[in-house]
């Protein structure tokens, strides 16, 4: 590795991209012991496995010990022994079923395909048989699934809410009365909207299993968070002294080298914060560790990205004369058909790939083997996945490289100029809310088409099920009858409840975009999400073409789209406001009693008045066009504090109020993924220098979704911490008048007008120095 280092400071783009290298050296493994019946051990001798790692053997004990288990150890450490052995264990015993669920279909079919050949080496009579149960599976292939009545069965949980509970006393009874394991493969990727509605679908689950008098264990898969085991409780609703947590990973690892590549800033009229593309910079050391012969992937942002810049890596090396080398390069992501991601897998695994860029899709555990190194485009915006796709470098006991190339933006540069921040700090924590009052209503409908309610249902619902519950009463969509057991609920609306809710969105409405001339449906994007993207006039990226959006029909949901090859980009202008409902909940600033902290109900209000279009290769703007298009309105959660007028005139006295709110406002935001699981993207804003709620300038986070995910609350109960990192984030960058890697937001419905650095500090000062007081 030293002599890797040494030859990419050498080469011709190298102008110091390197602020901080460190190797963290390889261990040898640690093994437990454990009993398995001589069938089972000799079918996992057959597939390599002969001993098993500490964690492995400790985790198989807690289940067989009726224990929960939260199993959080990086990637490639061993964790699907922990719920195989027991599954197979209790299906070879008694015919006893398992149900294991993950997020993604081809994280699905690359277990089923291991299970099954370690099912396989069992040999006749077992009893144990493996199926996987998705969407893309034909309506003949799911009977033929039923009827082979598999004691492992593999799942999403789309398909858990959509085709297997509504019909669990129909068709599974066989597999509920039997169910003893549940297994939540990356528990970790539940979070936000989505976790939310998982954590409603299993809720649903406990109820059903109840009914078939079952109590199934739960064994989570987890990622490194920062609260494993309180998430593990929220989502699969157990109490947290159930769970069983194992966190050290006792596998063998090589020493792996890691290096923060900072772009450098462009020169001849660049400068201002803005650096050279992060992309253009991990394509070359792309290039640079394939021709040396080191298998190595790319985790960039979007499948756009990973599309373009294999192609344009392929093209490199051709213009390198390693033209055998750039037919060995791939990009994978999860819109490819599935032969060609197993293709693609498979070379990753045997070596005829020899590089790959890819999105997220790789990062969680389909098995690919073991890379000589990783690059990683740009921040991935948390510490979790960070580690995640670090996690794929690693063959054996022999070294590895990871290569982080941040972007310009906040959460980028500060990882640049603190690295100890990455490699630290504690983990993020994982954030969900199955409480959310806009979705849950919807899976109480689900809960009594699948079975009847009762009162004693607000174990699984929460407080507020006996009010969700009267209110869908007087609306005829559930019916109560007194029976001799007490009151019952039975669903007496129409249709099917669970296929009128997606679990991916809070956004019931959806527009379609169809191609101008084809009329083909390229894509689908929830009402909100569409005003912004493909409003008349929107740039529109898809599959790696550009579009232009030339209509957009809201009587019939439809935008129309036509290609275009304009080299540019667009981004709304908005106005917003905020009202809020109901305050929830209030302490002081820390350290400033005169600044007061809220936690509350608000809905906030968003009306979009145009778009500018930009240079795709300056950023420029190059015109401002106005729309007309309908006010949205969101009924979320929000934190607020409002500044005493002491401090405001101050503030004022020293320079542009309204720019200097806006800029923390700004900074705040993008602050909060380095201590929770979410995107910039997830929260919103908004300063104002008078609010009517508070009679006082007001700054506003609130959750970007229907109903909250917990994330404006999570940053209400540590909003003295928020503010500091805050602080040092903006204080720490050199740039004068603030730029993309401090108080500028790509998100920013005003232009990034007004902004005013200086005064930002000195705000974030006052409130972090009242803090520190405190102290």
């Amino acid at each position: 590795m030293d002599d890797l280092l040494a030859w990419l400071r050498e080469r011709p783009y190298y102008e110091g991209q390197i602020v901080d290298e460190r190797r963290f050296p390889g261990r040898e493994a640690t093994y437990g012991d454990l009993d398995v019946s001589d069938r089972l051990a000799s079918a996992l001798e057959d597939e390599g496995v002969d001993r098993f790692y500490r964690h492995q053997a400790d985790a198989i004990a807690a289940v067989r010990g009726g224990e929960n288990v939260v199993l959080a150890t990086p990637t490639a450490s061993g964790k699907s022994l922990a719920y195989t052995v027991p599954a197979f264990e209790r299906a070879m015993d008694h015919v006893g079923t398992t149900l294991y669920i993950a997020p993604q279909v081809a994280l699905i079919n690359d277990q089923a395909e291991t299970l099954s050949e370690l099912a396989h080496g069992l040999g006749f009579g077992s009893r144990v048989t493996v199926d996987r149960y998705t969407g893309r599976l034909s309506k003949g292939e799911k009977e033929t699934v039923r009827e082979r009545q598999p004691t492992v069965l593999l799942t999403t949980p789309d398909m858990l809410h959509y085709g297997i509970m509504p019909h669990a006393h129909r068709l599974w009874d066989w597999f509920f009365e039997r169910l003893e394991t549940i297994v939540i493969d990356e528990v970790h990727a539940y979070r936000g909207v989505f976790g939310s509605h998982v954590s409603l679908v299993l809720r649903r689950l406990n109820r059903l299993a109840e009914r078939f008098d079952a109590d199934p264990q739960y064994v989570c898969c987890s990622a490194t968070i920062g609260n494993p085991v309180g998430h593990a409780a929220t989502v699969t609703n157990q109490p947290e002294p159930s769970f069983r947590l194992l966190t050290e990973d006792d596998s063998a690892t090589g020493p792996r080298q890691w290096v923060v590549w900072n772009p450098p800033e462009k020169r001849d009229g660049g400068g201002h914060g803005q650096r050279r593309s992060h992309h253009v910079e991990a394509k070359r050391l792309f290039a640079d560790l394939v021709q040396r012969g080191l298998q190595t992937a790319v985790f960039t942002g979007s499948r756009q990205v990973a599309e373009r810049y294999a192609t344009e890596s392929e093209r490199e090396l051709r213009e390198r004369g390693e033209g055998e080398l750039a037919t060995q390069i791939g990009a994978y992501q999860a819109a490819l058909r599935s032969d060609r991601r197993r293709e693609l897998e498979a070379g990753l695994h045997d070596g005829s790939i020899r590089g790959v860029w890819t999105t997220s899709a790789l990062e969680l555990g389909v098995d690919v083997g073991g890379l000589d190194a990783v690059i990683l485009d740009g921040y991935p915006g948390t510490r979790m996945e960070t580690f995640q796709r670090a996690g794929r470098a690693g063959r054996g006991e022999d070294p590895a490289l990871v290569a982080l190339v941040t972007g310009e933006d906040q959460l980028d540069q500060y990882v640049a100029r603190h690295p100890e921040a990455l490699f630290d700090r504690e983990p993020e924590q994982a954030l969900t809310n199955p409480e959310n009052d806009q979705i849950l209503p919807a899976h109480v409908r689900s809960a009594a088409r699948e079975n009847w309610l009762s009162a004693g249902d607000d174990r699984h619902f929460g407080e507020t099920f006996p009010d969700v519950v009267a209110d869908l009463e007087s609306r005829g969509d559930l019916e109560r009858r007194t029976t001799d057991a007490g009151i019952r609920w039975l669903y007496d609306g129409g249709g099917s409840p669970a296929h009128e809710t997606s679990l991916r969105s809070a956004d019931d409405r959806e527009i379609k975009l169809r191609e101008r001339g084809s009329n083909d449906v390229i894509a689908s994007l929830p009402f909100g999400d569409a005003l912004r993207d493909a409003h008349p006039g929107a740039i529109y990226h898809h599959q790696g073409t550009k579009y232009e959006v030339v209509d957009l029909d809201l009587d019939h949901d439809v935008a129309t789209l036509d290609r275009t090859y304009a080299d540019q980009y667009t981004r709304v202008l908005h106005e917003k406001t905020i009202t809020v409902e109901e305050d929830l909940r209030e302490k002081p600033f820390p350290g400033r009693a005169d600044v007061p902290v809220r936690f509350a109900e608000v809905t906030m209000h968003k009306q979009i008045t145009g778009f500018e279009r930009h240079d795709a290769r300056s950023g420029e703007a190059i015109s401002r066009e106005s729309l007309d298009v309908p006010e949205t309105s969101l009924r979320t959660r929000a934190l607020y504090y409002a500044l005493d007028p002491d401090l405001e005139h101050e503030l004022r006295a020293a320079g542009d109020f309204p720019g200097g709110i806006h800029a923390a406002e700004h900074a705040m935001i993008a602050t909060m993924p380095l201590s929770f699981l979410c995107d910039r993207r997830d929260i919103g804003g908004l300063s104002t220098p008078h609010h009517p709620h508070t009679d006082r300038s007001t700054i506003f986070i609130y959750d970007g979704y229907p109903g909250g995910v917990g994330i404006a609350e999570a940053g209400y109960e540590s909003i003295g911490d928020l503010a500091a990192t805050t602080q040092e984030l903006v204080a720490d960058c050199d740039c004068e008048d603030g730029c993309p890697a401090c108080v500028q937001s790509p998100h920013c419905g005003n232009a990034n007008d007004p902004l005013e650095k200086g005064l930002a500090i000195e705000l974030l000062d006052a409130l972090v120095e009242g803090d520190n007081a405190s102290e």
